[in-house]
């Protein structure tokens, strides 16, 4: 396998605006820094405005070790911004402001380039709640090199979707990652019995999609993982909260980082569960982490995932 392996958080770049203070965020962007921390070649493909929150953005993004060259700037449109609201158990609200540059995504020559040599591809529904960057990301996704994984983080928000849309990115994907409270509302659209048990629900999406795998976390109480042929639950990690924001993108980097280098999936539940725990340990959703920590961190003693085959 060529190193480093090229991962692409390919939608929507923007500003948390929290109640003490603004981060830089969108899952694409979390998804690529958590690569970069993983070893990984993370990049950003978005767009900002030709304003002060853009530049920021991209002083941010170079700070974090983070190419910009696939981040294009809009003279129209300001730089995406969303208020968050936190929950006393840490988990966020957000209200996501409209018509902004990630919103106008363009083809260009320098996105063609970088289609064609990613190796995972990351992206989610709320970039589709405008036809231009719809049309640009389905061009990015059909654009890729035979091959590359392309996973849909569902990240569903507000009223950014539909039924037509969500079963044209899960056709699109070879991986869907989502949250129990998501796995409801997709079952809800897609599959009529509500009869059916979490496990049950996985399973009929991934056989009525196609998918190599389907992940369903679930908060701190870990994560489901179902493929053809196996299914994989982790229990979760016993930590002390500071902050969930960033922790589902987390997951998905290391669930990426991990399924291309052919690990197994109880190896690759108990990688992404320690890796998102120790996100929710942090402050805000790009915190730094050293190699020898990371390390130590992903190569943890005890292995909680039960697997058995379907």
């Amino acid at each position: 396998m060529k190193e480093p392996i090229v991962m692409v958080g390919l939608g929507e770049l923007l500003w948390d605006f929290l109640p003490s203070k603004r981060a830089l965020g969108g899952a694409p962007t979390n998804f690529a820094y958590m690569a970069n921390v993983l070893g990984d070649q993370g990049i950003v493909a978005s767009r900002v405005g030709k304003d002060i929150l853009g530049e920021e953005a991209c002083d941010v993004i170079d700070s974090l070790g983070l190419t910009t060259s696939y981040v294009q700037h809009d003279g129209e449109h300001e730089t995406g911004s969303a208020g968050v609201l936190l929950d006393p158990s840490g988990l966020p609200t957000f209200t996501i402001k409209e018509s902004v540059a990630w919103d106008f995504l363009e083809w260009t020559s320098a996105w063609d380039e970088l289609s064609r040599r990613a190796d995972v591809v990351c992206y989610g529904s709320l970039a589709q709640r405008s036809p231009s960057s719809a049309n640009t990301i389905d061009r990015f996704l059909s654009n890729t090199q035979k091959g590359a994984l392309k996973i849909f983080d569902i990240n569903l928000r507000q009223s950014f979707y539909t039924k037509g849309v969500l079963q044209k990115l899960f056709l699109q994907a070879d991986i869907v990652k989502l949250t129990d409270e998501e796995m409801w509302r997709v079952g809800s659209m897609f599959l009529s019995d509500g009869r059916h048990d979490e496990e049950r629900l996985a399973k009929r999406l991934q056989s009525e999609f196609d998918l190599q795998l389907v992940c369903v976390t679930r908060g701190d109480q870990g994560s489901l993982l179902v493929s053809k042929s196996k299914v994989v639950e982790h229990p979760g990690l016993t930590v002390k909260v500071m902050d969930t924001v960033g922790a589902g993108d987390a997951f998905t980097a290391c669930l990426a980082h991990e399924f291309v280098r052919g690990r197994s999936l109880t190896d690759i539940s108990e990688s992404a569960n320690r890796f998102a725990a120790w996100v929710v340990t942090q402050v805000g959703a790009m915190p730094k982490m050293e190699s020898k920590e990371l390390r130590q961190l992903l190569a943890g003693p005890d292995r909680p995932s039960k697997q058995k085959q379907v």
